[in-house]
């Protein structure tokens, strides 16, 4: 599985890796993904998704299925 959050679609940023003396060399900054259980209520059981920290802190505002219908995931093949 890619390194991309499954609700957001957040995924690594390009950028340079600065020394002291201003060699600029690439190098990726990864978004910060955890792996969560959240509860579905509409399936009645749990969902194991890949996500963002930001995304987790949006979930507990928006819930699970809203931003499921944002992100245009099923949740049953979870």
């Amino acid at each position: 599985m890619s390194r991309r959050c499954q609700l957001t679609g957040k995924k690594a940023n390009n950028a340079f890796s600065i020394s002291h003396s201003h060699r600029r060399t690439k190098r990726l900054q990864h978004a910060n993904l955890q792996t969560k259980r959240i509860w579905w209520p509409g399936g009645n059981r749990w969902v194991k998704l890949k996500l963002s920290t930001k995304a987790i802190k949006t979930l507990e505002i928006k819930g699970i299925e809203a931003m499921a219908k944002e992100a245009g995931i099923n949740l049953n093949h979870f």
